[in-house]
């Protein structure tokens, strides 16, 4: 199903304790706000509106910097007027299915959404939600009553809605009257919604002790994924080779559609086989002239760039060639060097080497050289 989404970052975080508000500080190295905004893109929203403090618009860029598929609008001065900001923000149709998530549950997951979409098949809104576990008190400074949790619920975000049905119930809410959640305007309305499994992983960081804990929960939800890349090319008239982006002087070169840096193709495969991506062909077919005599900086960039829009980070890679000449000892550090900075790694995370077949194969003949890649990235699980 389809969806867009709509992130709720305009409060000032009052209850949170001193600092900036919360979209904007750090969780696990990365600011909260990019948390959910990464992984919703990575559930397949088709677009994000992030809605924020005026003030803080321009801030968005950086926070969310190699994402595509969003833009950020001023929010209003309660929840209510941010939310329609960003309903009126959105370009999808009306039909189109359309969550609302507060930025300060920064754990929701592919799962999560997907559990709401369904839901929405029969029902005009969905909310993922808990049973109160906790006995219920009513009282200020001596209790009063002890209230019953049958029935009771914790409302969790993200909320789903039809886009159409979300708009007119916000224009049929009470002007005087401010909504806890996005579902009660809804139920307002009329409309029905449904109730689907909640997390606790969906906590609201609220309180300064919040955020203590979701620096422990951090840490375990990145995984680590490895991919493997494997190139060839044989040798030919020339007078130089391209080898993990360093030209060598030699009395041949190798022969392919592009510069042949089979260096550069493995590893370019080995990071898209680590997230997925295919491979080197299905991104820059060898049939499209425009990649004829193309610099392979250009693929492996390409790559690494899809890594970080699925707020992913390369962690450290390692290329063999392999092949009797030219001799690879003397240019391995500046081959490090420039992977180094091609990926923005540091010198002692990229590793080449280099070994020969003992004359075996088509490599020990002469007739071509061979590279493998190994790339390890780390994604948001």
């Amino acid at each position: 199903m389809n969806f867009s989404a709509v992130i709720v970052a305009a409060g000032s975080s009052t209850r949170a304790g001193p600092g900036a508000p919360k979209p904007w500080r750090s969780l696990g190295g990365r600011p909260i706000l990019r948390w959910s905004a990464e992984a919703l893109a990575l559930a397949g929203a088709r677009e994000i509106i992030v809605v924020t403090a005026a003030e803080r618009v321009a801030d968005a860029d950086e926070a969310l910097a190699g994402l595509t598929g969003w833009r950020a609008v001023a929010g209003g001065a309660t929840r209510a007027e941010s939310v329609q900001a960003g309903l009126a923000a959105l370009s999808c149709a009306d039909d189109d299915a359309v969550l609302i998530h507060d930025a300060a549950r920064p754990f929701v997951t592919s799962a999560h959404v997907r559990r709401l979409l369904a839901a929405l098949a029969d029902a005009n809104g969905a909310v993922p939600a808990l049973p109160v576990a906790d006995t219920l008190k009513r009282g200020a400074e001596t209790v009063t009553d002890t209230v019953s949790r049958d029935g009771l619920w914790r409302a969790q975000t993200p909320q789903a809605f039809r886009l159409r049905t979300l708009r007119d119930a916000y224009a049929a809410w009470p002007a005087d009257a401010e909504p806890t959640d996005d579902a009660a305007v809804v139920e307002q309305a009329g409309g029905k919604v449904a109730l689907v499994a909640g997390d606790p992983l969906l906590m609201k960081l609220t309180y300064p002790e919040d955020f203590a804990m979701a620096e422990q929960l951090a840490g375990g939800r990145r995984i680590v994924r490895t991919g493997f890349g494997v190139d060839a090319h044989r040798w030919g008239p020339g007078e130089a080779v391209w080898l993990c982006g360093v030209k060598i002087d030699h009395d041949q070169t190798l022969i392919g559609h592009s510069d042949a840096d089979a260096g550069l193709h493995a590893l370019t495969d080995a990071i898209l086989g680590a997230i997925g991506e295919g491979d080197i062909g299905q991104h820059f077919p060898p049939t499209d002239p425009q990649w004829k005599g193309a610099s392979s900086d250009r693929f492996l960039a390409h790559a690494a760039g899809l890594v970080t829009a699925r707020g992913g980070a390369i962690l450290n890679v390692d290329v063999t060639l392999i092949c009797e000449r030219p001799k690879i000892r003397p240019h391995r550090d500046a081959m490090r060097a420039r992977l180094a900075e091609l990926l923005d790694l540091p010198f002692d995370r990229v590793s080449v080497k280099a070994t020969t077949t003992e004359g075996m194969g088509f490599t020990g003949r002469g007739e071509g050289l061979m590279a493998q890649a190994v790339a390890t990235v780390e994604t948001p699980a």
